[in-house]
């Protein structure tokens, strides 16, 4: 799902809200895919994983983290986690059910979203 469409433009830095864990850089621009992806997380993940998944203090980790880098964390262990649930392993928060209403392919296009804020952040 790649177009020759100009990318959305968003280079900022993020500040640190009151319940955010981490503080992240946005990438000047997002791929088409990313974009799609974002609003699927607004939609599905940001309620727990904060707005641009920098995580929320006593509720959710930031994905804009080195733990989720993908030699740790592949694409797969997301699609896993969204359909499944996920034993909580490396944060406090407890176990993630699984959500619901998300296809495989919604799962993909957040993945590129969440992947292109990580390289944005030097985590490759």
């Amino acid at each position: 799902m790649t177009s020759q469409t100009q990318p959305e433009t968003v280079s900022e830095t993020v500040s640190l809200a009151d319940s955010a864990i981490v503080e992240i850089t946005l990438p000047d621009s997002l791929s088409e895919n990313a974009q799609i992806g974002k609003t699927a997380f607004e939609a599905a993940c940001a309620s727990c994983h904060g707005v641009n998944a920098v995580g929320q203090i006593d509720v959710a980790p930031p994905l804009v983290h080195v733990i989720y880098e993908p030699s740790h964390h592949g694409d797969e262990a997301f699609q896993v986690a969204v359909t499944h649930g996920v034993r909580g392993h490396h944060w406090p928060f407890g176990s993630m059910p699984p959500v619901e209403g998300l296809t495989r392919g919604d799962v993909t296009m957040i993945i590129a979203y969440i992947r292109e804020l990580q390289r944005a952040n030097g985590i490759n």
